[in-house]
């Protein structure tokens, strides 16, 4: 034993050591608890980090699933409109008798109802004739010089109908241009 030891009385040397009993046990939960903080702390990040992943998930899908829902009859329309030009080339025969008439008013109903059922599927005829020509909506096929009556980049005839559904083109119309 020191000397300074010898002098302490024995309840100060047991207090001492208590105390530095109770720092120490103080230190280690001070550093455990920082541990855990740290733990939690990253546990939180990674939940946010996950929320927000999981909204973004989910509104990705939500605008997908609108996207196909507004284009869901695009691949038809493109099938179809062929056979709706067949029909109006039909109808822009001439005929002379009942039968080829009553015949011909027959190709129109039917021409009619497929043009109706484009209609509320979102699918519409693009303007041409006698709009301003523009590369996202026609396809210019021949130019012809520009007369009095028609301005440059004017369409003066259309050679085949274009339509669009919403604003997706399913098939630029087919122009010639005046320049």
């Amino acid at each position: 034993m020191t000397k300074h030891e010898q002098e302490m009385p024995e309840e100060t040397a047991e207090e001492l050591v208590e105390e530095q009993a109770t720092e120490a046990m103080e230190e280690e939960v001070v550093s455990e608890l920082d541990t855990v903080k740290a733990e939690f702390d990253a546990m939180e990040d990674k939940f946010l980090r996950a929320s927000a992943e999981i909204a973004n998930i989910t509104s990705r899908n939500r605008n997908e699933r609108e996207l196909l829902q507004k284009y869901r009859s695009q691949d038809l329309g493109k099938k179809v409109l062929p056979a709706i030009d067949n029909l109006e080339r039909a109808m822009a025969a001439e005929v002379t008798d009942e039968q080829s008439q009553s015949l011909k008013k027959g190709v129109e109903m039917v021409l009619e109802s497929l043009r109706h059922a484009l209609k509320e599927e979102g699918i519409e005829e693009i303007p041409a004739k006698g709009e301003a020509f523009d590369p996202t909506l026609h396809q210019a096929v021949q130019t012809i010089p520009a007369t009095e009556d028609q301005e440059a980049d004017t369409i003066v005839e259309v050679l085949q109908k274009g339509y669009r559904l919403h604003d997706r083109v399913l098939r630029p119309s087919m122009v010639i241009v005046a320049q």
